[in-house]
C-alpha cells in the first residue's frame, strides 16, 4: 500500500479537488490511503473561532459563519444537485461545532482548540470522499481519530504507538482506495487530539509505519525538496535526491516543505517518502530514502520569523553552569517555548526561541527574578546548511546580526 498526503493548498477550492481527482487518476489510486489536509486556510478560521470564543463572544458567529460560507461555495462549484446528500453531511458537522461551543465547560484554551480546529480536516476529507464517489473513484472515508492513538497534551499530542497499531491493523482494508484526515488524533477518553500545527505530513507517516507501506508521497505546489524557500529566496533549486539524515536534519532546523517529526518513523522502516508536484505529478520530484544521494552541492536556506532572543546573565557575575541550565530548560519546558538555537559563554546564555504557545510573558516574569534579561521579540533565524561564504554575507547584507553561530556543516544567524 501507498500513502499519498495533500495540503491545504492542493484542496483549497473546487479546481483543486479536480486536479486531486485528475493526480491520482494519472498515477494510480488503488492499495492507496490518501490523507487530506483542512480545505485551504481553513486552519487559520478555525484558530479564529477559538479565538472569538474565548476573548470577543460578539464576533463569535460571524467567525464560524465565514468557514461555513468557504465550504458551501466548494460545495457549490462540486455538486450540482443542491438535494445531494453531502449537503446535509456537512451541515450536521458544523452543528457539531455549534453545539460543542454552547454546551462546553472547559476553560482549557488547548482542549478547546482540539476538538473544534479539526473540523477542517472532518469537513475537507466529507467533501472529498462525497466527490471522489461522484466522478466514479470508490472509496472508504476513514475517521483518523479512531486510529492514531495519543495522550491528552492537547495542541502537540504524543502518539501510543502500540495502540495506534493495533487500531490500523484492523480499520485499513489495504486493497482499497481510503480518505482519511490528517493532523488529528483521540485520546483514552476519545476527545480529539492534534499533532502540532503542520501534522498531516506526520500522520501519514505514522499510517505508513504502521501499514508497513511501500512508500509515503507528499504531493506539493513545489517541484520537491528545494534549497531554499522560494517565497523568502530567489533562485531555489531543486533537491532530487536526498538521505534521511540530510532530510532530518533541514526538517529540524525547520524547511517547511516537510514537517519535522515525519522522517523518523519512515526510517525506521526505510520506507521512502516522495515530494512530489500535484501540478506536474509525473515529474521526478524529491526522493528521501536510506544513504540515497549525496551532501547537497548547494548551500540550503532555511529562515524562520517571528522568534525570540532571550540574551540571560547572571546578577553577579557567577558562572552560568549546569544547574543554572537545566533550571533554564524547565522553565522553557513549562511555558511551552520551543528552542531553536543556544549559545553560551561563562556568564550568559543566549537563546533563539519559537513562541506558538504565547508563554514569553510569563516566563519573562520568572526569569528576571534570577537573571538579567535582554528580550528581543520578532526576529528571525537564518539557518544555512552547507555553507560557504557567499551563502553567509548574502544573508548579512543590510541586517543586523544579533546573534552568529558556526559549526562545520551548519551556520546560523539571528537578525532583526
Amino acid at each position: 500500500m501507498r500513502v499519498f498526503k495533500f495540503g491545504g493548498a492542493s484542496v483549497k477550492d473546487p479546481d483543486a479537488v479536480r486536479n486531486v481527482v485528475s493526480v491520482l487518476k494519472e498515477v494510480g489510486y488503488l492499495d492507496t490511503l490518501v490523507v487530506i489536509s483542512a480545505m485551504g486556510k481553513t486552519t487559520n478560521a478555525m484558530e479564529k473561532v477559538v479565538e472569538s470564543y474565548f476573548y470577543d463572544k460578539g464576533a463569535l458567529n460571524a467567525s464560524i459563519q465565514e468557514v461555513i460560507d468557504y465550504h458551501e461555495g466548494i460545495l457549490s462549484g462540486l455538486f450540482e444537485n443542491p438535494n445531494h446528500p453531502i449537503y446535509g453531511n456537512i451541515k450536521l458537522l458544523f452543528d457539531e461545532v455549534k453545539g460543542f461551543l454552547a454546551w462546553n465547560k472547559s476553560p482549557k484554551y488547548g482542549f478547546v482548540y482540539d476538538q473544534v480546529v479539526s473540523y477542517g480536516e472532518l469537513l475537507s476529507t466529507t467533501i472529498l470522499s462525497a466527490y471522489f464517489n461522484e466522478v466514479g473513484l470508490s472509496n472508504t472515508w476513514l475517521d483518523v481519530r479512531t486510529m492514531i492513538k495519543t495522550d491528552n497534551t492537547y495542541r502537540d499530542a504524543q502518539i501510543n504507538w502500540e495502540r495506534t497499531q493495533q487500531e490500523v491493523a484492523v480499520r485499513v482494508d489495504m486493497s482499497k482506495l481510503n480518505i482519511t484526515q490528517g493532523f488529528l488524533g483521540s485520546d483514552d477518553n476519545n476527545f480529539t487530539t492534534t499533532l502540532g500545527r503542520e501534522g498531516s505530513d506526520y500522520t501519514a507517516a505514522i499510517l505508513a509505519y504502521c501499514l508497513n507501506a511501500e512508500s509515503v508521497t507528499i504531493w506539493k505546489d513545489v517541484p520537491g525538496v528545494l534549497n531554499a524557500d522560494p517565497r523568502n529566496f530567489e533562485e531555489a533549486q531543486l533537491l532530487q535526491q536526498i538521505s534521511y539524515r540530510e532530510a532530518i536534519e533541514l526538517a529540524f532546523y525547520g524547511a517547511s516543505v516537510i514537517h519535522p517529526k515525519t522522517l523518523q518513523p519512515l526510517q525506521r522502516k526505510e520506507i521512502p517518502l516522495h515530494v512530489k508536484s500535484f501540478v506536474n505529478p509525473k515529474d521526478m520530484g524529491t526522493t528521501v530514502g536510506k544513504g540515497i544521494g549525496i551532501v547537497p552541492k548547494v548551500p540550503c536556506f532555511i529562515v524562520k520569523k517571528h522568534q525570540v532572543l532571550l540574551k540571560l546573565s547572571s546578577l553577579d557575575f557567577s558562572f552560568i553552569v549546569e544547574d543554572n541550565i537545566s533550571e533554564i530548560f524547565k522553565l522553557f519546558h513549562d511555558h511551552r517555548l520551543k528552542v531553536d538555537m543556544i549559545q553560551n559563554s561563562a556568564i550568559s546564555f543566549s537563546v533563539c526561541l519559537d513562541n506558538k504557545f504565547k508563554g514569553l510573558q510569563p516566563l519573562l516574569e520568572e526569569l528576571k527574578k534570577k537573571f538579567k534579561v535582554v528580550c528581543h521579540e520578532d526576529v528571525s533565524l537564518y539557518t544555512i546548511r552547507h555553507f560557504d561564504e557567499e551563502a553567509v554575507k548574502s544573508l548579512q547584507n543590510g541586517k543586523s546580526v544579533l546573534v552568529e553561530q558556526r559549526g562545520k556543516e551548519t551556520v546560523q544567524l539571528v537578525v532583526q
